[in-house]
């Protein structure tokens, strides 16, 4: 099964705020999920249902799966010290 890949509003304005080198690498891994949505490595995220996160760097990207439609919703991207702050 394929996934299909969406960004949020936010998560959009996120990774097209990165240098082009971050973006290539965020981008590869990001592309990857489209087939494996939890690879090894995704952590799930505690208190909160179907939300994952993997790691790239020092970079996190927090997403959203729905196995129902076959989404992966990419919903913040950013640097590890900031991404958990709301």
């Amino acid at each position: 099964m394929i996934y299909k890949i969406d960004f949020t509003r936010a998560a959009r304005k996120q990774f097209l705020g990165f240098p082009e080198q971050v973006q290539i690498r965020l981008e590869e891994k990001i592309d990857k999920l489209a087939k494996d949505p939890r690879p090894n490595g995704v952590e799930k995220l505690s208190g909160l249902e179907n939300i994952y996160r993997i790691r790239i760097g020092k970079y996190r990207v927090i997403y959203n799966i729905q196995d129902e439609v076959l989404i992966v919703l990419v919903v913040k991207i950013g640097h590890r010290k900031e991404v958990y702050r709301r």
